[in-house]
């Protein structure tokens, strides 16, 4: 709802002066596309999101205006989105960017195609698509669009996108180290490790690659991994673990671990 707010304040004050402009070019025997674009924004506005993409669509076909024709096409793609039909409001993005390259929304378009995608994503045990497809787009908008309103939102996402590829790859590795199939659970966990390192699963892949090559009798490869992981959480439970793991006599102390104050105060601003 926060993105629909926001998205149709802006485009309501691009499209106000709509009605004086294109009345000169209305073309007899036609449908008068200011009525059909009003139309479509007043149902847009009691959320019949299905009626209002009808009647976008039928001004962008009759507007003569591009800059007008254009914003009717955004607006019904945004029509779609409303409803949740992705696929649609994909395809008609599509269209808009191909038809209107130099149009003054593109911006909010190339939005609305991160949202879609980023919607979309399920759990990480689930289908990779979106995640990727979310992923490569916010970093297109990032790229084109940095200092936009919308770019402090997006790479908000992107934090909690890599976060879930991080926890795709560890479901992975967990299942492979579950059939014993060593090396490719070895070379998932150091994937996490190498590319999405500001996770919060890089600590739990440090220490099953602790355990794996330990119970490989790759003493030396488990020291390196306990000592990396001593080094940057020598405080967290992970590395206790670890440590555990080479030292079969250590025991556990339930009171030992604390929590970092300062680390939940920053979890907490996120979340709000």
């Amino acid at each position: 709802m926060y993105h629909k707010l926001i998205f149709v304040i802006l485009i309501f004050f691009t499209t106000t002066n709509c009605a004086k402009q294109e009345s000169a070019y209305e073309i007899k025997n036609k449908a008068d596309p200011y009525k059909l674009y009003k139309e479509g924004f007043d149902a847009f506005n009691k959320g019949e999101y299905f009626y209002a993409e009808k009647k976008f669509s039928e001004a962008e076909l009759n507007f003569k205006i591009v800059e007008f024709a254009a914003k009717s096409a955004i607006m019904s793609s945004y029509s779609f989105y409303g409803i949740n039909f992705y696929t649609e409001a994909l395809e008609n993005l599509d269209r808009y960017l191909r038809k209107y390259p130099a149009d003054k929304n593109i911006m909010y378009a190339h939005y609305l195609i991160a949202i879609i995608y980023y919607e979309q994503i399920s759990d990480e045990k689930k289908d990779l698509k979106p995640l990727l497809a979310a992923d490569k787009k916010i970093d297109f908008f990032l790229k084109e669009f940095p200092d936009s309103d919308y770019a402090l939102d997006l790479k908000f996402k992107k934090d909690l996108i890599q976060n879930q590829l991080a926890a795709k790859e560890l479901y992975v590795a967990k299942y492979y180290t579950s059939i014993q199939k060593w090396v490719p659970a070895i070379n998932r966990l150091k994937k996490i490790i190498e590319d999405y390192e500001k996770t919060v699963f890089v600590e739990e892949a440090l220490h099953r690659l602790v355990e794996i090559n330990y119970y490989l009798g790759l003493e030396k490869e488990a020291k390196k991994y306990a000592k990396i992981l001593g080094y940057n959480y020598n405080s967290s439970e992970w590395f206790e673990q670890s440590y555990k793991v080479l030292n079969k006599d250590y025991k556990i102390k339930k009171d030992k671990i604390k929590k970092d104050s300062n680390f939940f105060k920053k979890i907490l601003k996120k979340i709000k």
